[in-house]
C-alpha cells in the first residue's frame, strides 16, 4: 500500500472502484474480477498491481465499517470511490486533490476517522460494536457467537487478516529443499515448515510466472488443507477416492502420497471442474488419476464397498477461508447455510458407502462452524448408514491457532 499521496494515480483508483461495482452490484468472484482487472492492464507495473489487487480485498474486508464512516452504502462509482478515500484516509494516506475525494476532506471526516481508530485500537467505542469493528452482517455474527461462543471475537479478528500465500511442494516432481532453492533463485523467498511438504511466501509475490511452476514442482495450497490427504493416509497401491474433487488441489496431493501407484479415482458433479484436474495433473506429473463426472446416483453406487481410502471434503459455507475470499461473508446467506448443511448429510449418508470394509474415510470442510463439522459427523455416526464407522480422530483449526486457514477434518474407519 502506498504512503505518499505521489503513488497514487485516478486510473488505480477507478480500476479498484469498478473491481468493488462488479463485486457488489454484479455478483461476481472478487477473484476473477482482479484478475480480469490485472489481465485488461497488463504494462501495469508490479507496486500498480499490488495497489489494485490489495486495495480491492482490504475494501472488502472493511466494508462495512468503511460504508459507516462514509454515511451511506455505496450505489454509484462515485461512492466506490469515496468507499476507497475512506479506506486510504483510514490507513493515514494523505488523500489527493481530486474531485471525488472534495467532500471527504474536512476537518469533521478525519476527526471521525481517528475517533474511530482510537475505539477500534482499544475497542472501547459504543459506536463500534463487534459488527461494525470486524465488518460483517449482523445474521453472521449472531451465528458465529451462537456457534463458538467466547472463541468468535478472536476467530472474527484473524478472519480479517491478509493470508499468508503457502506452496505446497509436488513429491512427484522434487523436494522442499530443493524447490525452496530453485524459487529463491527466481528471488522468491520462503520460510519452511517442519514436518510438511509447505513453504510460506516471504513477502507476496506471482509465483505462477516462475520456471519452477511451470514444471509443476508446486501447488498453491494453504497449510490447513494440506492437512487433510496425510490424515486420510494413502499407501501406494491403494484404491482411493476423492469424492468431491472440484479442481484437485487434494487429488494431486493425494496423487503424490501414492507415488502415482495405485488407483486414484476423482469425482465431481461439475464436469468441467474436473477438466481443470485433468490439465493441473499433466502439469504435476500425476499420472494414476481418473476422473469420472457424478452424473447419477449410480456412479456412486458403483463404487460402494471398493475404496481403501475415501475423502469427502464436501461443499461448506468457506468461513475459515475469508481471508482469502472477503467477499463471501457479504454474498453468503443464512439460507445457503441450512442447504449445505443438507447436502453435507446428504454426502456423509449416501457416499460413506464406497469406503470397503477395513478401510478409511476422511471428511473435512473449510468452516469454522460446529453445524458444519462436528455436529455433521455425530449424525452421521447415530443413523443407520454410520452404524460400522468409527471415529478415529478429529482435527478443529481455527485461523488464530497457527494463523492460517480455519479448516476441520474428521478421519473415520469401517469395520
Amino acid at each position: 500500500m502506498p504512503s505518499p499521496t505521489t503513488a497514487l494515480h485516478p486510473l488505480l483508483v477507478r480500476l479498484v472502484a469498478q473491481n468493488l461495482r462488479a463485486i457488489f452490484q454484479e455478483k461476481r468472484y472478487a477473484d476473477k474480477v482482479i484478475e480480469q482487472a490485472l489481465r485488461s492492464n497488463p504494462k501495469a507495473g508490479s507496486r500498480d498491481r499490488a495497489f489494485i489487487a490489495e486495495t480491492t480485498y482490504e475494501v472488502l474486508r472493511y466494508y462495512r465499517l468503511y460504508a459507516e464512516l462514509l454515511g451511506k452504502m455505496p450505489n454509484t462509482e462515485l461512492d466506490f470511490w469515496q468507499l476507497i478515500g475512506v479506506h486510504l484516509a483510514f490507513k493515514d494516506i494523505e488523500l489527493p486533490d481530486w474531485q471525488e475525494f472534495k467532500t471527504l476532506k474536512t476537518k469533521d471526516f478525519f476527526a471521525k476517522i481517528k475517533d474511530w481508530q482510537r475505539g477500534l485500537d482499544e475497542k472501547t467505542t459504543e459506536a463500534l460494536p463487534r459488527r461494525i469493528r470486524e465488518s460483517i452482517p449482523d445474521w453472521l455474527d449472531e451465528l458465529g457467537q451462537t456457534e463458538l461462543a467466547g472463541q468468535w471475537d478472536e476467530t472474527l479478528h484473524w478472519l480479517n487478516r491478509p493470508a499468508q500465500v503457502v506452496l505446497r511442494t509436488n513429491r512427484l516432481r522434487t523436494s522442499s529443499l530443493e524447490l525452496q532453492q530453485a524459487l529463491l533463485a527466481e528471488q522468491v523467498d520462503t520460510q519452511t515448515i517442519p514436518n510438511s511438504d509447505a513453504l510460506v511466501l516471504s513477502v507476496r509475490k506471482n509465483v505462477f510466472q516462475t520456471t519452477v511452476f511451470k514444471k509443476g514442482w508446486f501447488e498453491m495450497q494453504d497449510y490447513s488443507s494440506q492437512l487433510v490427504a496425510p490424515l486420510l493416509a494413502p499407501q501406494p497401491g491403494m484404491r482411493v477416492v476423492d469424492a468431491c474433487a472440484g479442481g484437485g488441489g487434494k487429488t494431486l496431493h493425494l496423487a503424490a502420497l501414492m507415488e502415482n501407484r495405485g488407483s486414484l479415482i476423482a469425482l465431481d458433479t461439475q464436469a468441467w471442474k474436473l477438466e481443470e484436474l485433468r490439465a493441473r495433473a499433466r502439469r504435476a506429473g500425476a499420472t494414476n488419476i481418473e476422473t469420472r463426472p457424478i452424473e447419477n446416483r449410480k456412479t456412486i453406487k458403483r463404487l460402494y464397498g471398493s475404496a481403501d481410502r475415501l475423502l469427502l471434503d464436501v461443499p461448506c459455507s468457506g468461513l475459515g477461508i475469508l481471508r482469502r475470499n472477503p467477499d463471501a461473508k457479504w454474498k453468503l446467506q443464512p439460507e445457503q447455510i441450512e442447504q449445505l448443511r443438507s447436502t453435507q448429510q446428504e454426502i456423509l449418508q449416501n457416499y460413506s458407502a464406497i469406503t470397503k470394509p477395513g478401510g478409511h474415510m476422511v471428511y473435512a470442510t473449510c468452516s469454522i462452524l460446529p453445524s458444519e463439522n462436528q455436529q455433521q459427523v455425530e449424525k452421521f455416526l447415530a443413523s443407520e448408514s454410520g452404524k460400522g464407522f468409527t471415529l478415529l480422530e478429529e482435527r478443529r483449526i481455527l485461523p488464530q491457532d497457527k494463523g492460517f486457514d480455519g479448516f476441520y477434518m474428521a478421519l473415520l474407519s469401517r469395520e
